[in-house]
């Protein structure tokens, strides 16, 4: 509210906005709050009057004035000299908004709500091309001056003495200043949380879609501009499980792939990451050590995970192309599935039998049945004893020598041992499809039972 005329008034605008962004499309305009009171002015009646008769020769000068206006804002602001303005426009909208900052001086009650509106559009506008809210601030200041030096010149040509009155409002005026930079702060605001909100929002948005299979080609171009991640780029997905999650700050997992480009979603308990490894082709569908291509290898990402305490996490082979990372996101499922240690990363690569097994949880079981049955009927100590030491013989590669040693028993113990799971089960660990299947057996037994 101008505290001599009753009226609020636009500051100079500072261009047409541009056409608007994908992101902006579908925003809803944030609503204009209603204007404060008016704020009495202390001037007289006489002051008052000279300063309508000095807006009234400025009404005139607009033209002239808003040369001047542009001219300066090029020189302060380096913004307004960039080639993606058109001073065409900007010369257009800083003569618009002047006309309200003027005539508002004249006519407080007719020019008052829609000079808050021009304000108001103003900074709505600027956000949402983008602009620096500090050089639209900026130039607001300097158009007021512009406006401001011209009353007290105008008027002292017609009232030498009268016109140092008008130095007694010039704090006022200045609040009124104030007030409407405020105004068009707060739209600015407004929009910039609108649209990054729209933007975070799309983000979960591509980033799900790509987990979970619904992208199609056509969304790939854009995934590409808002994540980074080149359509033909090569990637692994990172399945992370943290139970202590909720105790954790928010975002706990944004710098877990160290030095590598990942973005993340989080759903069911279960974080996501797409780990961009390198951006050339390295060959179609996934397979072999990860380090095909130009960037960086899954065995890489597997060291550089930095997982937080108690957290364990899963971990595809590399794919190729952003079409081929729901098949990832499954793979380091599995992954996660065959139950690595605490702080610890599970590479699918080197756990496909444990993989095979919890990929068809009813035929693990089935199997261990098979292979372990008349074990597990055992007495719990019994048992314990047996498939430790089967598990120990199958981890020294079928020697009971080094069995022994990893038990702290001789190797004849873990040899009668051996001899009584042949006896109970009625199979022989001299048949390597029989080991194979034993083997197999004990990862079922241990990944779907405990």
């Amino acid at each position: 509210m101008h505290p001599v005329t009753g009226s609020r008034a636009s500051a100079p605008a500072m261009g047409r906005p541009a056409p608007r962004r994908s992101a902006d499309r579908g925003r809803t305009p944030p609503r204009m709050p209603a204007a404060r009171p008016p704020i009495r002015s202390r001037a007289d009646a006489e002051t008052v009057a000279l300063l309508h008769r000095t807006a009234r020769v400025l009404i005139e000068e607009v033209p002239r004035l808003t040369d001047r206006i542009v001219t300066l804002m090029k020189e302060r602001e380096p913004v307004y000299r960039s080639p993606s303005l058109d001073p065409h426009e900007v010369w257009r909208e800083v003569h618009d908004s002047l006309s309200h900052n003027v005539r508002s001086l004249v006519r407080p009650k007719e020019t008052r709500e829609s000079a808050r509106s021009c304000a108001w559009r103003i900074g709505t506008d600027r956000a949402a091309q983008g602009f620096p809210l500090d050089a639209l601030l900026h130039a607001y200041r300097i158009g007021c001056t512009v406006v401001w030096e011209r009353l007290l010149e105008t008027a002292s040509k017609e009232d030498p003495l009268g016109a140092q009155a008008l130095v007694h409002v010039a704090a006022d005026v200045w609040n009124f200043v104030d007030e409407h930079c405020t105004l068009v702060a707060t739209a600015y605001q407004e929009v910039e949380r609108q649209l990054s909100w729209h933007r975070e929002n799309r983000y979960r948005i591509i980033v799900a879609a790509l987990l979970d299979g619904t992208a199609r080609v056509t969304d790939f171009p854009e995934a590409e501009e808002v994540l980074g991640l080149p359509e033909r780029g090569r990637y692994a997905v990172v399945a992370l499980e943290d139970t202590d999650a909720p105790a954790r700050p928010p975002h706990p997992v944004t710098g877990l792939c160290a030095g590598l480009r990942a973005v993340w979603n989080t759903a069911e308990g279960i974080a996501h990451a797409i780990v961009l490894l390198g951006d050339g082709d390295g060959g179609d569908g996934y397979g072999g050590d990860g380090d095909g291509g130009d960037g960086a290898g899954v065995e890489r990402l597997v060291r550089g995970l930095e997982l937080p305490p108690g957290a364990r996490a899963g971990v595809s082979p590399a794919v190729t192309g952003l079409a081929a990372v729901n098949t990832a996101r499954r793979l380091a499922d599995t992954a996660l599935r065959t139950r690595p240690a605490a702080g610890e990363a599970a590479l699918l690569e080197e756990r496909y039998p444990e993989a095979l097994v919890v990929s068809s949880p009813d035929l693990g079981t089935a199997l261990a049945d098979r292979m372990l049955g008349p074990v597990l009927a055992l007495e719990p100590a019994d048992r314990e004893l047996l498939l430790t030491t089967l598990a120990a013989w199958l981890e020294a590669d079928g020697s009971a020598r080094r069995a022994g040693e990893l038990l702290f028993c001789h190797r004849n113990t873990v040899l009668n041992r051996l001899r009584r799971y042949e006896q109970l089960t009625g199979r022989s660990l001299d048949r390597p499809r029989e080991v194979m299947e034993l083997s197999l057996a004990l990862s079922a037994h241990r990944l779907l039972t405990s």
